[in-house]
């Protein structure tokens, strides 16, 4: 004897949600699935590497220390800053943006790793888009960025409890936090992506070392944080850097509005977000755009 057929009500209600299943899930584990399994690889090889968490957090703490201590008796407010301002307070924020910048250096470097030890190959032969690959690189990479930068914006006014920095004249509210995270991220993936177009062609981690002395740490000291853009070559060379529109955003993101007065050597706040989010894009494209070139490097 045969078993007797379903009614046809109950197999077209157990069927639709299966033909949804079948179109949507892909689409989606295709771009995400990939992008955010890279990410986490890059956080889970972050924590394990714990001398890399100490160099990327406690360099720049040392450096705010040591240069602030050595330099706040020759510095003099700009225009724009409050009178009372001394050279920590002032860079503060710079030493935010340096370890962004570590962290985005530490991270893609990850990229000529994989390459070497033949993981990138095996992700690139992968069926999943281009895009995924980079996405998931900055994005990790962007993440531990944040989460060091996000520490020392906490940790370093308490610094003065112990004697180490005088007392920073910021103040914490429901308008500065989110302002100053949403600065944090932009700078982060700009600077990562930055970071992953570098070392995408390069070969070894001495080349890429090598391009990060001569290109990315004269980007930082040239960017506002070291020191306050002057007139001249020199203030031209800050106008015209990317990086100096990240900086000043996050410096005017922490205070109150208002409080920094508008000169030359301070962008206003939409100017700043607008440099700085156009730059992480045309980082993101071109990062992207290598990513689809087919050189017989990804095969080495």
């Amino acid at each position: 004897m045969s078993a007797p057929a379903p009614p046809e009500d109950a197999v077209a209600t157990v069927d639709a949600p299966v033909e949804n299943s079948k179109t949507e899930a892909p689409e989606y584990a295709a771009v995400w699935l990939p992008a955010w399994s890279l990410a986490v690889r890059e956080l889970v090889r972050f924590f394990r590497q714990r001398t890399r968490v100490i160099g990327a957090v406690g360099q720049p703490v040392v450096f705010w220390i040591l240069l602030g201590a050595g330099l706040h008796g020759s510095f003099e407010p700009p225009e724009w800053a409050p009178a009372e301002m001394t050279y920590q307070e002032f860079f503060f924020p710079g030493i935010a943006v340096l370890i962004i910048l570590f962290t985005a250096i530490f991270s893609t470097i990850s990229i000529i790793e994989d390459r070497r030890e033949g993981f990138l190959q095996g992700v690139l032969v992968a069926p999943v888009p281009r895009i995924s690959i980079v996405m998931g690189k900055v994005g990790g990479g962007a993440a531990i960025a944040i989460l060091q930068a996000t520490i020392f914006l906490i940790v370093g006014p308490l610094l003065s409890l112990v004697g180490l920095a005088p007392g920073l004249e910021l103040s914490v509210s429901l308008s500065v936090i989110p302002a100053t995270l949403a600065m944090l991220v932009v700078i982060a993936v700009g600077l990562t992506a930055l970071g992953y177009c570098l070392a995408w062609p390069m070969e070894s981690t001495q080349g890429y070392h090598a391009v990060m002395s001569v290109f990315l740490l004269p980007m930082w000291l040239l960017s506002g944080s070291f020191f306050p853009a002057s007139s001249g070559w020199l203030g031209w060379v800050v106008f015209l850097n990317p990086l100096s529109y990240g900086v000043a955003g996050l410096r005017r993101a922490m205070y109150p509005a208002g409080t920094l007065g508008e000169a030359a050597g301070l962008p206003s706040g939409p100017i700043c977000a607008a440099v700085s989010v156009g730059f992480a894009v045309v980082c993101m494209g071109v990062a992207v755009w290598l990513s689809n070139r087919r050189t017989t490097t990804d095969l080495r």
